[in-house]
């Protein structure tokens, strides 16, 4: 070193040193929410905060501890510890006075620092998570760049390594080695992909020896269709997405198209801002494609419930306060829902911002209706391209809202009025609170119709007995008659179109039906799903109109697939959201506006009241939690572990960041530098020294940090229940690489679908659709796929944040025993017996094909032994082979029989390995 780097290095410590000590002499300012704040949460906050005032007493907010008690003066004066009753509490003699009460008293320590803090002026301060996140300075490149060679030992490759290897210091521990290639290939295949490499990918990785291979190996799988796949399988968990509705007969539901969108998304490096817009929002954006109505099936996929019987208010305000929670779960990582009930026991939320965010998602179309609706109705293409020609007929020969309205009819069927919605039953009533059924001579009334430039009708009902008739009346039931129709019989339920004349106005119709054929009490003229009302078709004088209108017609008639979208009620539809006193749907306080936790200042004024407003300010850089509660799950599905261990609670009561400056630096450079984009972030990540450790553990790293917080080793984690399954397909080359479509239904034992009041049947797929990703799989949340759940998938009744990882018996007889994983190993047999080699030679490849790397000696006797011992069996027991190889004697039986079980055996060995099952 030579003698001027010597005085500037001499500099910077003298530099530093006073730095130092200027710091150290104000240190001695109390820090409410890391010394104060913990104290009140464990010993106060329960009798003293947002469920209980005992005493008229409060540490949950500021105004409320400073505030009057019960005793007409504060408990707290700020400035003034020896006249505050709650530090006089805390030391009392009487055992009924002392504080906390019938609890162990507060340390000494405790005290003083209480007693300090209300000496300093009971300062509040914010909980970090609800503060905005501020770029700390690189580590080793904040103070002289120039000698970071002196702050660091040149294991950094990015900096995200400054900042791992500051903590790594505090902590007295030492960063572990670099992973070997093939193990590391196979790692970052698994986190970016979901799957192992195929042989060629890591053929290619291992030749490579240039100084960026692994780089652009990482590109090739961000690129690769089976990253969105991956990362697709994460999201739906937060989704919540199911093939089924849920509660009693959780009956199917088509919503796969929503998954599609997720895979989509992901693939294309969507800015998880706009990722975010969509869902919540799409279908008030300017204009909506169909992608971003598909989008907001997000929230579509809370459960209705088809029981009869059911309140479908009762259902509908309760898939409302879900995708409440939901949100601010998944998008804020925050416990919001443990204020429905009453304002939050921990964090600074009060009752009322939970009904005012749920206002937000309390205006939408859906209704716990049997049809599921608002849909999108999924044409076929060539019926996709007339939908389009009329939207451009119309446009030409009327207006843009023209065509629009009449688009969105015959795309979503709305906005139309749910037959769910009529009351005041005369001989009729919701049929199993499916439908409206009206028995002859009955009649019920529909509420707040909007007929303004309306002159025209559309029922969609079906009826199986001729002679009915429908009459329509304004405003009472002998009112003036709007329309009369008949009833005709029909195959199903069909849309039928009505003229009338034209009423301006918001009415009250009141529906008749007679039938006098009818002479059972239980008989229906017809059941009613749903009235529409439009204008007259437009441009009436054009040569093409009727062309035109039968084509619209049939359309709007013809049998699609369907997904599940959100929709907003019009204006004569809106509805009135209230506070529910102590939490009670039926329990309704006083009226509240959409709007966001007064803690963040409100919804920014320029921003619409509306979920579009509420899905911008979520994913603008105003918000304080959006990008890191992003950084800290995509990060926890890289390494096992998030940088805030409870994904779910980012609140005072979670778990305190293991690094909070690199969480801040990657939350703001995902923002600003990123624009919000997964695929850049994950890049980052995955380059890291940190990332490309070995996972091997030392006993000082058990003892130190045995769950792998401060990140000095590699991951060494289970791999999800869908990589399990997925793997064991790869690696025995018989899975399937086709993407979308509706969901498919793998192996599954028998008569796991025997449940009462469903006639839902499991039908086996058939060719490769048995092979497809586990993403695929049809999901039913009364009784999901068998093994997913024993590796600890979810029912997706609700939002899962983070799966807990088990380790059970039941896993191993899965692998072991599932007839999938059989069969996996049957074909992995025959992947091994393809190489033309000896035992050990296709041990070896076998082995390679699973884990990436060379077979140790040790292990290669051991499974050789295996084959040995088994062939000998097997020999002996042709039968059990035939059984373990799925023949019958009326197969032509290989001649190899005995050799083929026993590479069978070898083959389960080889997927059941705790390295194979493991990121590792």
């Amino acid at each position: 070193m030579n003698i001027s780097k010597l005085i500037i290095w001499g500099s910077a410590i003298v530099v530093g040193g006073f730095s130092l000590f200027s710091l150290l002499g104000h240190g001695d300012e109390v820090d409410y929410s890391t010394q104060v704040k913990p104290i009140l949460n464990r010993s106060c906050i329960k009798c003293h905060g947002g469920v209980k005032k005992q005493g008229g007493f409060s540490v949950l907010f500021r105004e409320e501890a400073l505030g009057k008690t019960k005793s007409g003066k504060p408990a707290i004066i700020p400035g003034d510890p020896e006249h505050s009753d709650f530090i006089a509490r805390l030391t009392h003699k009487d055992l009924e006075e002392r504080m906390p009460y019938q609890a162990e008293p507060l340390s000494k320590e405790e005290i003083e620092l209480l007693t300090k803090w209300v000496k300093q002026g009971a300062k509040w301060g914010e909980h970090w998570a609800f503060t905005t996140p501020e770029s700390p300075s690189v580590p080793g490149k904040n103070f002289f760049a120039g000698f970071s060679d002196w702050f660091s030992s040149k294991w950094e490759k990015n900096d995200i390594d400054y900042f791992v290897t500051e903590k790594l210091k505090q902590e007295n521990l030492q960063h572990s080695d670099q992973a070997e290639k093939g193990t590391l290939f196979r790692r970052v295949c698994l986190d970016l992909t979901g799957l192992p490499p195929t042989e060629k990918q890591l053929s290619d990785f291992l030749n490579d020896n240039a100084e960026n291979a692994y780089e652009k190996a990482v590109d090739k799988l961000l690129a690769s269709p089976q990253y969105g796949e991956r990362w697709a399988g994460m999201w739906l968990d937060l989704a919540r997405y199911s093939d089924t509705k849920g509660y009693e007969r959780d009956y199917e539901r088509s919503i796969w198209k929503y998954r599609d969108y997720v895979i989509d998304a992901f693939n294309q490096n969507m800015p998880y801002n706009q990722f975010i817009k969509e869902q919540l929002a799409g279908d008030l954006l300017p204009n909506p494609t169909d992608n971003q109505l598909i989008a907001t099936g997000f929230h579509r996929n809370t459960m209705t419930n088809d029981e009869g019987g059911t309140d479908n208010e009762e259902f509908r305000t309760s898939a409302v306060l879900d995708r409440t929670n939901t949100t601010w779960e998944v998008l804020q990582g925050t416990t919001f829902s443990c204020i429905q009930c009453h304002s939050h026991p921990y964090d600074p939320f009060r009752h009322e911002d939970y009904y005012k965010y749920v206002a937000f998602f309390n205006n939408t179309r859906d209704e716990d209706s049997y049809g599921d609706y608002p849909n999108l109705r999924l044409f076929k293409k060539e019926d996709a391209i007339k939908v389009a020609s009329i939207k451009n007929w119309i446009q030409q020969n009327s207006s843009t809202e023209k065509a629009n309205e009449y688009t969105k009819f015959l795309k979503t069927w709305q906005p139309t009025y749910n037959s769910l919605s009529c009351d005041e039953f005369v001989k009729s009533e919701l049929s199993d609170t499916k439908y409206l059924g009206i028995q002859n001579g009955g009649s019920a009334r529909l509420r707040n119709v909007d007929l303004n430039n309306k002159n025209q009708m559309i029922i969609r009902y079906t009826a199986w007995n001729l002679g009915g008739t429908l009459s329509i009346h304004l405003d009472k039931p002998d009112g003036q008659i709007l329309l009369s129709t008949k009833i005709d019989t029909t195959k199903g339920f069909v849309s039928k179109l009505i003229n009338f004349n034209p009423v301006n106005g918001i009415h009250s119709l009141y529906f008749k039906a007679t039938n006098p054929t009818l002479k059972g009490k239980e008989d229906y003229t017809a059941l009613f799903d749903w009235f529409g009302f439009l204008s007259d078709f437009p441009a009436k004088n054009n040569s093409e109109y009727d062309s035109m209108q039968k084509e619209f017609w049939r359309l709007a008639n013809i049998s699609t697939d369907i997904t599940l979208i959100m929709d907003e009620n019009p204006q004569n539809l809106h509805r009135k959201s209230h506070v529910f006193e102590r939490g009670g749907w039926t329990n309704k306080g006083k009226e509240v506006q959409p709007d966001i936790p007064t803690l963040f200042g409100g919804l920014p004024k320029n921003l619409p009241k509306n979920r579009l407003g509420l899905a911008t300010w979520i994913g603008s850089q105003q918000n304080p939690l959006t990008a890191r509660v992003a950084v800290n799950r995509f990060w926890e599905q890289i390494f096992g572990v998030g940088l805030v261990e409870t994904m779910e609670d980012f609140g005072t009561q979670g778990f305190t960041p293991s690094n909070p400056k690199l969480l801040d630096y990657l939350s703001i450079k995902f923002m600003m530098e990123y624009n919000w984009q997964p695929k850049q972030l994950l890049k980052e990540i995955v380059l890291s020294a940190t990332y490309q450790q070995d996972s091997k553990v030392t006993p000082e790293m058990l003892e130190k940090d045995p769950a792998n917080r401060y990140f000095a080793r590699g991951a060494r984690v289970r791999l999800s229940a869908e990589q399990v399954r997925d793997q064991a397909l790869l690696v025995s080359g018989i899975l399937s690489y086709k993407m979308y479509g509706k969901s498919v239904m793998p192996y599954q034992p028998e008569g796991i679908w025997n449940i009462p009041y469903s006639d839902l049947k499991w039908k086996q797929s058939e060719g490769e659709d048995q092979f497809r990703r586990a993403l695929y799989t049809y999901w039913r949340r009364s009784s999901p796929y068998p093994s997913m759940m024993t590796f600890d998938g979810t029912s997706r009744e609700v939002c899962l944040a983070r799966r807990l990882r088990t380790n059970t018996p039941l896993q191993a007889l899965t692998s072991l025993n599932d007839p999938v994983y059989v069969e996996c190993a049957r074909y992995f047999a025959k992947r091994m017996d393809n190489e033309k080699s000896d035992i050990s030679g296709q041990i070896k490849k076998g082995y390679l094909l699973a884990m990436s790397k060379e077979i140790s000696n040790d292990k290669l006797l051991i499974l050789n032994d295996l084959y040995q011992k088994s062939y000998q069996d097997f020999s002996k027991k042709p039968k059990e082979a035939m059984k373990l190889l799925g023949l019958c004697a009326d197969n032509s039986l290989p001649k190899n029989m005995p050799d083929l079980a026993a590479k069978t055996m070898v083959a389960m060995a080889i997927l059941n390995l705790d390295e194979v099952i493991m990121k590792e």
